[in-house]
């Protein structure tokens, strides 16, 4: 039975959750991501299934682990054959619509929905050439370029975003007085650590420095990573500029949300739709010196979620829970009387949304693996996987040692329990249960016979050139970066 008529999913890009005043930070100003949370129920403990975009955004989309779907990169294209949330919301007699972004790879640019507007910034096969950002270049990616490349100006990312909203609220305008369920995808806050000049101002000389610095024994992947990533040293100017510009593009997404909402508002229908916001990951923007996500650090791996329908769910309410986004397409299905998907990993938690204290698995999953082709990757694979456990994370690494942290007592993960004999059964415990149906030199083995897939599929792309669909056209003139 459906608690819920219609269903409005904003679905954000890197968005760090501690980066919204609803998570407590003092600085920024999210006022209509604030009222969600204020309004309905908020999660403390979400996480991504993968900290990069496509693995996480396809496995939100099956409910399944990146493993069990073979997509950990982000050229890896999910299988047709997999069914998705929206193929459950269209079997429950839904009709999904989908207005912005998906980061769906591959000739199948719907995946369940029913239709699409405004679609990506970028062709839907891996091998002919990208979008291009004009004097943004490379600062979209792990690249030192994101940090040299930032400040005021505008990207395009920040512009594609602002046609998604104007375009949804089109959309409600001509659709609402029907049951709807739409999901709005923004690029926003993903790098270009650029916002339009407005915005950049608003935070000039406000946003604290990083509270987390370089630790001292940091872990050896990570001192790899950001030597190899060119963030070792970097120009202190450069970053503050970038956390700046961070702030400002959070600050101009939530205004995109007031959008939405107001707009529901004026239609009549705010009360009477579940509204759903989560991000696909997080941005450590300078904590413990990193950028990006890639890590299982709560910076990157911790998402914001939150959700409100009054008179279903409780006003003002947080939980403590540990969820995940596979989580959340389940929860999204049981609130609007779909059907579950029948090979999910994750478990609709709606019940648990509903009234606090509502038994749960209090367990989540998160993996990074990667072959050794895209340039960011420094010419090296790994394959890691996180689980959190009640007050316990550990991140189980192919070739380094592992980090158990227990963040109950310890919630900036600046103590490494893992060599702690106090800690060793713990440690046991959650290795044996993190390697259950997923050992590292199999994946491996299965990511290199996939890249030799994707190497032909690549190489036909670059010669027939296939038309994409779902493409919003841009010019990369857009892209600008305010003189110094």
């Amino acid at each position: 039975m459906a608690d819920a008529p219609n269903l409005l999913f904003i679905f954000s890009d890197q968005h760090a959750r501690h980066v919204t005043g609803a998570y407590g930070d003092g600085v920024i100003e999210t006022p209509n991501l604030d009222r969600i949370a204020a309004e309905g129920v908020t999660f403390d403990n979400a996480y991504c299934p993968s900290p990069i975009c496509v693995p996480s955004r396809m496995s939100m989309l099956t409910g399944r682990w990146p493993h069990r779907q073979d997509c950990w990169t982000n050229d890896d294209v999910l299988s047709s054959g997999i069914p998705t949330w929206l193929h459950a919301m269209g079997a429950g007699g839904h009709r999904p619509t989908l207005i912005g972004r998906l980061h769906a790879l591959g000739p199948d640019q719907l995946h369940g929905y029913a239709e699409r507007e405004v679609g990506e910034h970028s062709p839907n096969f891996p091998g002919p050439p990208r979008h291009g950002l004009g004097p943004l270049a490379g600062a979209n990616d792990p690249d030192p370029r994101a940090l040299s490349a930032s400040g005021p100006g505008l990207s395009a990312y920040q512009a594609k975003d602002e046609a998604v909203v104007e375009a949804a609220v089109d959309w409600l305008r001509r659709r609402a007085s029907e049951p709807f369920c739409l999901t709005v995808g923004l690029m926003l806050p993903h790098p270009p650590y650029v916002a339009d000049p407005e915005a950049y101002a608003r935070y000039e000389g406000r946003v604290p420095d990083p509270v987390r610095p370089v630790p001292e024994n940091e872990h050896a992947f990570y001192r790899w990573w950001r030597t190899d990533r060119g963030i070792a040293d970097p120009d202190p100017d450069d970053a503050r500029r970038a956390r700046t510009a961070y702030y400002g593009l959070v600050h101009r997404m939530d205004e995109m949300i007031g959008r939405l909402l107001d707009t529901l508002d004026e239609l009549g229908v705010l009360d009477e739709t579940l509204i759903v916001y989560a991000s696909d990951h997080g941005d450590h923007i300078g904590e413990r010196g990193l950028y990006w996500k890639h890590t299982f650090f709560e910076e990157s791996a911790a998402v914001p979620m939150m959700m409100r329908l009054p008179g279903v769910l409780p006003a003002g309410e947080r939980r403590g829970e540990i969820v995940n986004l596979t989580d959340l397409s389940q929860t999204m299905l049981e609130a609007l009387g779909a059907p579950q998907l029948p090979n999910a990993d994750g478990v609709s938690f709606w019940p648990l949304a509903k009234s606090a204290g509502t038994p749960w698995r209090d367990e989540t999953f998160c993996e990074y693996c990667t072959d050794s082709v895209p340039y960011w990757t420094g010419g090296r694979a790994v394959q890691q996987r996180m689980i959190r456990a009640g007050r316990y994370k550990l991140c189980l690494f192919d070739s380094e040692p592992p980090l158990l942290f227990d963040l109950a007592e310890d919630p900036h993960e600046t103590r490494n329990l893992a060599g702690d004999p106090a800690h060793a059964a713990v440690l046991r415990r959650l290795t044996a249960r993190i390697l259950e149906g997923w050992e590292p030199g199999d994946i491996a083995r299965r990511m290199q016979t996939l890249r030799r897939d994707k190497d032909i599929l690549a190489d036909w792309a670059r010669t027939i050139r296939p038309a994409s669909q779902h493409v919003w056209v841009f010019d990369p003139a857009i892209n600008v970066l305010a003189p110094r």
